[in-house]
Formats: C-alpha cells, structure tokens, sequence
C-alpha cells in the first residue's frame, strides 16, 4: 500500500478542480489532483462537434488566455486548452486513480483511498475538495430494457446512426444535439418527450433549427409522451391521455441528464439537502459544515445541473484555497500540528 501526504486533494481534474489548483499552487500548498478517467474528461465525452455556451474569455483559469478559433469554442479547443493550463502551472494530476473513500482521522486530516488499475493507494491530506461533477452518473428511467446494449446515456457523433431508426428521449440541449446529429447523418430520429416544447435551456442558435426540422417533418416528436419499456427491436410509447405506441426501434439515446454523487460527502457527515440534492456549504468560501471539507464546481448545485458551470464557478479555487489559508488548515503533510 503506497502513502502520498499533501496539503491538499482534489477529487476530480475538469476545469474547475484545475482552478482549485491552480490556486493552490499560487499559495504554495502542495495539491493533487484525482480523477477515475483523465483530465477534463467531461468534455473529452461530450459530442465531438460540441460548442460551449460561453465566449473563451469566459472558461478561462489561472489567467492563461483561452485562444479559440470561432466566438464559441469548440470540444477540442476546450481539451487543448485546459491540458495547457495544467501544463503551465505543473498541476499534479493523476489520471486513472479513483477514489473509493474518504475517512477523517483523529488528528482531524483525511485519509483518501484510491483504486488504481493495478493496485490500491492511500493519501493522507489536511483538506479535501469535492469537484466530482456530475457525468459520470446518468438519471436512469427505471424502465424494462434500459439496460439493453442499443441504449446508451453519452452521445458522442451521428455517423454510427446512418440509415438507423433512433428515438431520443429528451428535449434539452443534449437530446437536441443528438437529435439533430443523428438526423443529419442519415438517421430516422423520432423524439420522445413527457413535456409540451423544448427546454428553455436549448441553445439560442440551435434552437430554430430543430424547431424547423420539426415543422418540416425530418425529426418526428412525441410530445406529452414517455417511453415505458424497451425491447430489442421496438420503444413502447405511453401518451399523456394513455395511448400506447409501439414503435420500431434500432437505438435509443436516452438524454435524460445527469447528477452528482453525494455518498462519499454523506459518509463523511456532510448534510445534503434531500428536495434540492444540495450538500450543505457555504458559497463565500465553498467550505461544508465538516471541517477541511469543501466543493468545487457542479457538484455544489444539486439536482440543478444548470446552476453552476464552468463560467460562474471557476473561482471556487480561489475561495477554498484562501478559507484553507485563514484557518491554517495546510497539513497533510503534518496534519498533527495543524490549526482548527
């Protein structure tokens, strides 16, 4: 069993558990970074042709200039330009390390237990950020046949759908995407949805052309509708007057969103609210009622996924590294001898 002490861990290397840091290397604090896949690895699965949302001024960290070829950047310009980041400030991230558990140990540090693809690894650290996201986790509909191998929860291009009837579930950016994608690679698409529109979160430049392609009968839409079983070869459709449809079926993209795991934070006795799936913090410092505890990024929103993304999150890093500094809290290496 190997043993790293440091003053700091973080759990997760997307972009706002790269700001963390990023500030932590700025205030001199020794810091890991763990992630079960690689860096960014939320946008290395998003679709290939993904744009953000925000200008590249926006996302940027550690004030390196995010140097993006169109007004939007794209998935790629996103992993260029956050590997940079780590590069240029020599961030300690570990890919292909999972954490299992976190314990808190008499001394008041944090024992971090990690799987990695061979063995197993202990960290010893005076403070831990949770900035798990919420990807790795998609909302299941708890159907018959979800589990079938034709389902999937992460679209990533068309290409694969050509000449394959498709239904999406959904009416969000993600399932728009795929909708659309899937469409113009040659897909029947027909779009399964339990409300009357389109979410009001779908891009503003895409939302008329999906909203076209409906009009004109390309991409079919089941509104007021749900999926209420899934078999090999059809999607069972339930309407909201009771209607059922059966429909042929090569592949399902359920786009039903996603959420964050809180259960390690539970264990470690942080509350989470059980209406609004947000664990207890407070937003001037990202700190939790167990001390050393903080969040970062998504994960600091809860059940709303929409609330906290890279552009209105990224100086986290700042707050958790300043409350960790103002309550001499940078021990991992010397835990024992750490302030309260």
């Amino acid at each position: 069993m190997h043993l790293d002490q440091t003053d700091l861990v973080v759990i997760g290397a997307g972009p706002c558990g790269l700001a963390v840091g990023v500030a932590a290397k700025k205030a001199g604090l020794s810091c890991v970074l763990l992630d079960r896949r690689t860096i960014v690895s939320t946008i290395e699965r998003y679709p290939l042709s993904m744009t953000f949302f925000s200008t590249p001024e926006r996302i940027e960290i550690g004030e390196i200039p995010f140097i993006a070829s169109h007004e939007k950047p794209t998935r790629r310009d996103g992993l260029i330009y956050y590997r940079r980041v780590a590069e240029h400030y020599g961030l300690d991230v570990r890919p292909a390390e999972e954490v299992v558990d976190v314990v808190r140990e008499a001394d008041r540090a944090f024992r971090v237990e990690v799987r990695r693809q061979h063995d197993e690894k202990t960290y010893r650290a005076g403070a831990v950020v949770f900035a798990t996201g919420y990807y790795d986790n998609p909302n299941y509909l708890g159907i018959p046949g979800e589990d079938l191998p034709h389902v999937v929860h992460y679209f990533t291009e068309g290409h694969p759908y050509w000449r394959r009837r498709v239904v999406v579930i959904g009416a969000g950016n993600s399932s728009v995407d795929a909708a659309l994608e899937c469409w113009r690679a040659g897909a029947g698409v027909t779009l399964v949805h339990f409300g009357e529109g389109f979410d009001k979160t779908v891009k503003a430049w895409v939302l008329p052309d999906i909203v076209n392609r409906v009009k004109e009968g390309s991409v079919v839409v089941r509104w007021r509708s749900r999926v209420r079983a899934i078999t090999p070869t059809d999607v069972e459709i339930v309407s909201a007057t009771g209607e059922v449809e059966c429909l042929p079926t090569d592949a399902v993209l359920a786009m039903t969103g996603y959420h964050a795991d809180t259960t390690m934070l539970k264990r470690l006795g942080v509350p989470v609210d059980p209406a609004t799936g947000i664990p207890a913090h407070d937003e001037a410092t990202m700190a939790t009622p167990v001390p050393g505890v903080y969040l970062a990024g998504v994960i600091a929103s809860g059940n709303d996924a929409n609330r906290l993304f890279i552009e209105n999150s990224r100086g986290h890093g700042e707050l958790i590294v300043g409350n960790i500094l103002r309550h001499n809290r940078p021990a991992g290496r010397s835990a024992a001898s750490a302030g309260p």
